[in-house]
């Protein structure tokens, strides 16, 4: 088919470009961007003349003080931004046709769509359709996906989800499942897949901190036991404590659905638990760590960006275990290849292992263990949030975060 692709920054290209391995993929951003995989338009128009299908991936941005990289519980409740959407929206209704299906997956909240954007979209027709992909694994989980969620007026099967969904079977590696519903229902599930996930690590990672007051714990042994209980609450994913929920995506949806639960005066805020458990998970490392540090003052985070593999650091658990340390009497300082001018060919003090890409991205296929992005001397310790990491150097101290138990 004929592809438009609008929007294609650090997650739009990635999708753009896995459709162009069996579509004609024709992409359009505001900045400059270059491919080897698909045509790159000049204008919006030209990306959407002539096009089968259009998709729509452009940000819903909160204020950047909503990150999560710094505490956010606090803030005031607050919507995403959907003016970017409805300017892309009303410049591709100037040259759409009813020919051509729009389709939108930017993330945003139940209502939206049909209150603010489907107005907008006069002369063509229109499908939401959000994603469920992360960054450092956009292209797997592009034709790996769980499920693909599907959103029409009346929830029912149309043509054009039909059409769609013959678009996403020529890609798909697995045999996702294919949910369809209310343009509403679809805005549902994706919103509250994330604070699943969300709520999902602040429990296992609530463990960890009982593990570490209480003593005699390893985590690993009770988050092992409860992944396996598939029979009544739990799968095994998201199911290893360490560092809290991250990225541009998760600590934002939670805030803006703690605004949809004031505006819809439900009487209870979940959500807003879920971020504030997040903080204090993050403060309670801090503090395990200014224990630990003596006689250094200075932590080193192995790991800035948000997760492995990826230079981002918006909503980064890092900055936010950093954002606290201070308080403790500790300074922080970064060690990241991605995110850092330069790094140290060696260090000697106390080592966070932030990162981990087995257990980031091992359901993507990824085994090879996380290699350390400089040399750790004698006389160190490294606290392993994972606990994973071990050595056979009798000089480096390892101490494997939320496990307890007497060695």
């Amino acid at each position: 088919m004929n592809v438009g692709f609008i929007g294609i920054g650090k997650l739009g290209m990635a999708c753009a470009e896995t459709m162009a391995s069996k579509h004609n993929v024709t992409g359009y951003d505001i900045y400059p961007r270059s491919s080897d995989k698909i045509a790159i338009a000049e204008t919006l128009q030209a990306a959407v003349s002539g096009q089968d299908i259009i998709f729509i991936a452009v940000q819903t941005p909160h204020d950047a003080k909503y990150g999560g990289e710094q505490p956010i519980a606090h803030l005031e409740n607050k919507d995403f931004d959907y003016s970017i959407v409805k300017q892309v929206l009303a410049e591709v209704n100037q040259y759409a046709t009813p020919n051509q299906l729009v389709v939108l997956i930017s993330t945003v909240l139940p209502g939206t769509t049909r209150n603010e954007f489907v107005p907008i979209i006069t002369n063509a027709r229109f499908i939401y359709n959000p994603y469920l992909i992360a960054m450092g694994s956009v292209e797997w989980d592009m034709v790996n996906p769980e499920m693909v969620i599907i959103g029409t007026e009346d929830g029912s099967v149309t043509g054009d989800a039909k059409e769609l969904i013959d678009f996403y079977k020529t890609l798909m590696q697995n045999n996702p499942r294919y949910e369809v519903g209310t343009w509403d229902e679809a805005e549902c599930i994706k919103v509250f897949y994330n604070t699943f996930i969300s709520a999902k690590i602040g429990l296992v990672n609530m463990i960890q901190d009982v593990a570490i007051k209480q003593g005699n714990i390893n985590v690993d042994v009770v988050t092992n036991a409860l992944a396996k209980s598939s029979m009544r609450i739990m799968g095994p994913k998201y199911m290893t404590a360490g560092m809290g929920d991250a990225g541009p995506c998760h600590p934002r949806d939670n805030i803006a659905l703690r605004y949809l639960a004031e505006t819809l005066e439900l009487g209870y805020d979940l959500f807003d638990t879920i971020m504030m458990a997040r903080e204090q998970q993050a403060r309670n490392m801090a503090k395990f760590i200014a224990e630990n540090t003596p006689p250094f003052n200075t932590v080193y985070i192995h790991g800035k960006a948000y997760k492995p593999n990826v230079a981002y650091l918006e909503g980064s658990y890092s900055l936010l275990v950093g954002h606290y340390l201070p308080e403790f009497g500790v300074t922080p300082v970064y060690i990241d290849p991605l995110t850092e001018p330069s790094v140290p060919e060696s260090i000697k003090g106390v080592v966070l292992l932030a990162h981990n890409q087995v257990v980031t991205y091992g359901y993507a296929g990824v085994r090879d263990q996380q290699q350390l992005y400089c040399k750790i001397e004698d006389g160190s310790t490294i606290i392993d949030p994972w606990r994973q990491y071990t050595t056979t150097n009798p000089n480096i101290k390892v101490i494997h975060y939320g496990n307890t138990r007497m060695q």
